[in-house]
């Protein structure tokens, strides 16, 4: 199991450099539209770019937001019965979820999205209106890195979980309990 630990932990630490990227997307998005606000009603200025970066840079935020969330474990679920589940419960549902659910579709999507990527950059995809982005198969490539990270935050999240199921069953065949095994004898 020390294996797992340390697997989980670098995966933690990319998935963390990720989460660090959406950040400034975020940041550099906030300050496109203050300064795209700004130009516009203040100055009389228009940019498409600029708009079509903000979009862009929107994508970026969730593309890459997704692996992150999924580590955070800041994904939709429904609560009502998850919470009152034991620990070892939720670490089975879990990993059910990512295996039969999150990695197919991560799969599928990250590698049907390849030859959309393929297609902008030999055609050399840009903007169809005057004075917009160029290039526009950067922002396209993201797709599938995205969901190429979202299978290694899949699998950092399954061992994780696999982590949690297998401490919390050691302890209850041990007959201690995790507070116990913390150090919290309150």
């Amino acid at each position: 199991m020390p294996f797992l630990l340390k697997l989980e932990k670098i995966i933690n630490r990319i998935t963390d450099f990720v989460g660090a990227l959406t950040i400034l997307a975020m940041v550099l998005m906030i300050v496109n539209v203050f300064y795209d606000v700004i130009s516009r009603y203040f100055f009389r200025s228009n940019s498409i770019a600029l708009q079509e970066l903000e979009w862009h840079l929107f994508s970026v935020i969730i593309l890459l937001g997704v692996a992150y969330t999924l580590k955070e474990d800041g994904h939709v679920r429904v609560d009502i019965i998850y919470d009152k589940l034991s620990e070892t419960k939720k670490a089975l549902i879990n990993m059910f979820g990512a295996i039969i659910f999150i990695l197919p579709i991560a799969i599928l999507v990250g590698i049907s999205s390849i030859d959309n990527v393929r297609e902008a950059y030999l055609s050399m995809e840009q903007s169809g209106n005057p004075g917009g982005l160029q290039y526009r198969w950067i922002v396209k490539s993201l797709i599938p890195l995205s969901f190429l990270m979202l299978i290694i935050s899949t699998i950092g999240f399954f061992i994780k979980n696999l982590n949690i199921y297998v401490k919390y069953k050691s302890l209850k065949s041990s007959h201690i309990t995790p507070s116990e095994q913390n150090g919290d004898l309150t």
